[in-house]
Formats: structure tokens, sequence, C-alpha cells
């Protein structure tokens, strides 16, 4: 019995998200993976992405340095992770992978997947609002979080209002904490969202 690998012939992911290109296959008994290669071929030409062998894996193109990964520790699972997913990544990806049985033949399969790359309609970051007017003891400690929905990346920035209607910058960031409040922690805070 031969591993049969298994993923989809075509896969639409989102640009600037992370997509998953499945491959997979069930362990067969006598049966040791060797190597296994993603490859691409797009329009800026192809070529192998990633090679895992005896020796680890190797990033083999440039551009997706620090933006692939395959499973570590799940015997079977191929998977190639994408993240930040640009438009040019739009193409065809191949895994490719070869087992030694124990006559030490090499038995070699592949699957072929498409990626297309799309551009999703950006929306406004919209701010969940929390709950007005909140009480809490000296020397407790809290955290204001601001949500927002919208197209990603979403950038944070907290303010304090102060008298006169300036606003105090305090920091960028989804959530502003402290430790332990003062009595000159009252005030009004609130958060600005802002996406692209």
């Amino acid at each position: 019995a031969f591993p049969d690998l298994s993923g989809l012939s075509e896969i639409k992911g989102v640009w600037k998200a992370s997509v998953n290109l499945p491959c997979s296959y069930v362990p067969v008994e006598g049966l040791v993976q060797q190597t296994l290669s993603w490859a691409v071929v797009h329009d800026k030409g192809s070529g192998t992405i990633l090679r895992r062998d005896g020796s680890g894996d190797h990033i083999l193109l440039a551009e997706y340095r620090d933006r692939v990964s395959i499973p570590k520790d799940d015997p079977g699972n191929l998977s190639l992770l994408i993240l930040t997913l640009e438009i040019s990544d739009r193409g065809t990806y191949t895994c490719q992978v070869t087992w030694r049985d124990n006559n030490n033949s090499l038995i070699a399969k592949e699957i072929t997947t498409k990626l297309e790359v799309v551009k999703v309609a950006a929306t406004k970051p919209t701010i969940r609002a929390a709950q007005p007017g909140l009480t809490l003891p000296a020397g407790a400690s809290t955290s204001l979080t601001c949500e927002a929905g919208g197209s990603p990346p979403i950038s944070y920035r907290w303010f304090r209002g102060a008298p006169a209607g300036k606003a105090a910058f305090l920091s960028s960031g989804a959530q502003l904490a402290w430790p332990s409040l003062r009595p000159s922690d009252s005030g009004t805070y609130f958060c600005e969202a802002e996406n692209r």
C-alpha cells in the first residue's frame, strides 16, 4: 500500500492575510519519508520554495523567507503555511514527497494546488464600545482593551482626555494597562483605530 497525498486543487487566499496549502498523507509502515519539497510556478518564474530532508528545512526562494513554514512533529501533515500574502504569490504550488521502502526503492508522489490571491473590500475599522464609567479602588490593576473590526492591519492609539478639550497621547497598541491604580489616573480615556 502506498500513501496517497491529499490536498485541494484550488484555494483563494486574501491579500496581506495568511493561507494554508494542505498536503497530507496517512503514514504507512515500512515507508520512511525522505524528502519533501514545495515548488511554485508563477508570473515571476518558478522554483523550489522549501525543501525538507534529513538535515532540516531549507528555504530556497528569498521572497518566501520568514513567510513560510510546515508543521513540525505532525507526521504526514506537510501543509505549507504562507504568511502576509502578496498578489505576486498567486500561482501553482506543488507538494512533492519521496519515501524509501524496505527494499531501498524510492517512491515519489506529488499534488498541485492553484492559489488565487484576492483583495477583500476594504472596510473602515469599527470599534466595539466598552462599558462606560468604570470605578476601581486605588492600588488595583486593570487594563482597557480597544477592539476594532475592519480590514487589517489595524493600528491603535490611546489618549487621555484633558481639561480644555486637549487629548494627551498615551500609547500605541490595543491595550492600556495599569499595574497599580492611583487616584490621579481618574479621567476619560479614549482609543483611536486606524487602517489603510
